[in-house]
């Protein structure tokens, strides 16, 4: 071999190196990324959950609450019509 195909062999070895290492780290910065997006997406979906567990409460209680509310407002105009007679 001769001097400039060694020169050419010993570059092209330097830059799959340089290559290596940097898609190394790139990988483990990716597994690190996908973890925390992972973990993100984790407490994203516990706060929905959550946020519909509420969302079930209040529906549940809503059609009571109308009801009383009704039956009040029925009795609070009641009770004006009755002090109109008075």
């Amino acid at each position: 071999m001769d001097t400039a195909t060694q020169i050419l062999v010993i570059i092209v070895s330097a830059i799959l190196a340089i290559f290596l290492i940097v898609l190394i780290v790139a990988i483990v910065n990716l597994t690190k990324l996908l973890k925390q997006i992972r973990q993100l997406a984790n407490r994203a979906e516990s706060v929905a959950d959550s946020v519909e567990s509420a969302a079930n409460v209040f529906e549940r209680s809503a059609s009571p609450l109308a009801i009383l509310k009704t039956i009040s407002n029925i009795v609070e105009h009641a009770s004006k019509v009755k002090r109109r007679k008075d």
